[in-house]
């Protein structure tokens, strides 16, 4: 296929690259500019999303929140002054699922399909394209678009229509944090209490408490390696996107505030950037005790 791929940051990036890897026609645009490496490997860099959407046939974006999409899809020069009748439009970002049936229904008015398709897995899965995409639109689009999602993950499941894709991915970053925030305790509550947290978590992950969090980001609270990664300042915008939309629908999610306010004290100390599994300083901070000695 000749798909477009626009936004090409942590996780953009490697996406892409499997879809060149793939021997799709891949054209690219990024704000910051096309990386050297993805066009050594064959992609087209373009300057704006109009150039992308007129190249491509199918034209994904993954970019930080919902403003970014709108801007990139209807803004001047965007996608939609690209597209001609029959284009799928796919949006692998996580926004806000209101927002997304709205854009999805401005680009049918065009004659176009529109998916939304935001994934989870983080840099790693993105990385050995073990993504998981949670898919919202019309099932013969899903189809279209299966042989591309194929190259980027492994768990891969049509929701329901436009908007549920987002609904799921909320859900996912409602659990994932809550288990971060369960991982930190846990192995906070070791390290304060003299047991080796490394073992500790070395003993869990053969029980009822394994997760992949508590293997991947229990890893990174014990060795104290928060560069991202899924930084905070992004689980921010999805916990305050669930947040939302419970006030809208009359629905109290206590711990996910919880985690929100600890991702906040993150934040104040300088941490938006830091990887999410960094959740652990701001327990830290209220401990004064650190899941490991040495360093920040």
């Amino acid at each position: 296929m000749k798909v477009g791929f626009i936004g090409l940051g942590i996780m953009g990036r490697p996406m892409a690259g499997h879809l060149i890897g793939g021997g799709h026609e891949v054209h690219l645009m990024s704000r910051s500019g096309v990386p050297r490496d993805l066009v050594d490997a064959g992609g087209i860099a373009h300057d704006t999303p109009r150039e992308v959407a007129a190249a491509a046939e199918v034209i994904i974006t993954m970019l930080p929140d919902t403003p970014d999409v709108e801007k990139v899809l209807f803004g001047e020069n965007g996608v939609a002054d690209g597209l001609e009748a029959g284009k799928l439009v796919i949006d692998m970002s996580s926004i806000a699922p209101l927002a997304t049936k709205e854009f999805a229904a401005r680009i049918r008015a065009l004659g176009c399909d529109y998916l939304d398709a935001p994934v989870s897995g983080g840099e790693v899965g993105a990385k050995a394209g073990t993504l998981t995409i949670m898919v919202g639109g019309p099932e013969g689009a899903f189809e279209r678009a299966r042989p591309l999602f194929e190259l980027m993950g492994k768990n891969i499941t049509l929701i329901g229509p436009n908007g549920d894709g987002q609904t799921a991915k909320v859900a996912n970053q409602i659990i994932v944090a809550l288990t971060i925030e369960a991982v930190a305790e846990g192995l906070l509550f070791a390290a304060k209490a003299g047991a080796d947290p490394a073992r500790v978590r070395q003993a869990l992950m053969g029980g009822f408490a394994g997760s992949k969090i508590l293997e991947v980001h229990g890893l990174r609270m014990i060795e104290r390696t928060f560069d991202p990664g899924f930084r905070i300042e992004l689980h921010q915008k999805d916990l305050g996107l669930a947040l939302d939309g419970a006030r809208q629908m009359g629905l109290s999610l206590p711990n996910t505030a919880t985690a929100q306010e600890l991702f906040n004290a993150c934040r104040a100390h300088g941490g938006a950037g830091w990887d999410h599994s960094a959740m652990v300083r701001a327990l830290e901070f209220l401990a004064d005790a650190q899941v490991a000695g040495g360093g920040d």
